[in-house]
């Protein structure tokens, strides 16, 4: 009977820490939820008054006129996709090689230093890239890389405006370069990590089928990590939307649309950074506040895109998680 009690009180009380973990974990979700949608409602409520002000024409107007009261957003958001872009274009196809490279190529004696090398990048702050871009990367672009690129680029039909314009050094294709250099670190690192759980058994087998190593890394582990990987480039993604400090210091900071990528442009984040102190004017203010909320928006819409984008590759492959 005794043993019998002991049982008893001792699922009772695994029972009670179950509920108690489950009404935890459940709450913590929750919990950033509601964070997420108070967030959002308040940048909403703080520039309800440029919403109303504007209207649609806030997000289709490219003027930025804070002493006339005159305010659009389509530069900023312009800019930051197309900084982002540029960032991903160049990342991911660095990354994806650096993780295979430590994973597949490199000698073993070599993989702890570089994936440590790595990891430090993902810890530099923000401001030191940004820093760094405005005061040694800059002059290069502007002396050597952009005068290339506008006498070369710039004469192709179709996307030759794109590279035109003087060799200024800042600019959106400035922005989006050292955007790439600091998203190469999260997204490599993480993709290292997802390559290093690709069973071995798997590569065996292509090797034993007489797989070249091009043929085992594009056949076995490309496409066993996909998953994964495109969610390090989405979490890489993020970053880039987000950027502030680098990007302003690249970026130019001038709200004028331009198609050239050699141009000075702006994003949200650095239009919000230069000139939240300088909001005289309830107007003024608002109109930055929305550009938050835009951002916000902006970021919830692309990051959900890139998701259902994972879930369809995921049905496609027969996974369901």
């Amino acid at each position: 009977m005794t043993a019998h009690a002991s049982i008893d009180r001792t699922r009772s009380r695994g029972a009670t820490a179950d509920r108690i973990f489950n009404a935890v974990t459940v709450g913590a979700a929750w919990l950033v939820l509601i964070v997420l949608l108070g967030a959002a409602a308040s940048m909403a409520w703080g520039g309800r008054l440029a919403f109303k002000t504007f209207g649609l024409k806030f997000i289709t107007s490219s003027e930025w006129d804070a002493v006339g009261g005159q305010f659009g957003a389509l530069v900023p958001i312009y800019g930051t996709l197309v900084t982002s872009a540029i960032a991903l274009i160049i990342a991911v196809p660095v990354s994806i090689g650096i993780a295979l490279f430590l994973t597949e190529i490199a000698p073993r004696w070599t993989r702890g230093p570089i994936g440590i090398a790595i990891e430090l990048l993902a810890a530099i702050p923000s401001i030191i890239y940004g820093m760094w871009g405005l005061f040694v990367f800059a002059p290069v672009m502007a002396s050597d890389v952009e005068p290339w690129v506008s006498v070369h680029l710039g004469q192709w039909p179709v996307v030759g405006p794109l590279f035109t314009g003087p060799p200024i050094g800042i600019g959106m294709l400035t922005a989006g370069i050292v955007l790439a250099i600091m998203i190469i670190p999260f997204i490599a690192a993480v993709a290292r990590d997802v390559f290093n759980q690709v069973p071995p058994p798997l590569k065996e087998s292509a090797i034993a089928l007489g797989s070249t190593r091009w043929e085992v890394l594009n056949r076995v582990s490309l496409p066993y990590a996909r998953s994964a990987v495109i969610g390090a480039i989405i979490l890489g993604l993020g970053r880039a939307l987000g950027e502030t400090m680098a990007v302003t210091f690249v970026l130019g900071n001038a709200h004028d649309l331009s198609v050239s990528l050699l141009m000075p442009s702006n994003s949200i984040a650095a239009a919000i950074a230069n000139e939240f102190t300088e909001a005289d004017t309830d107007l003024y203010r608002s109109s930055l506040i929305a550009l938050a909320f835009l951002l916000f928006l902006v970021t919830v819409i692309v990051l959900s895109f890139a998701k259902l984008l994972l879930m369809r590759i995921n049905r496609a492959h027969g996974r369901t998680h």
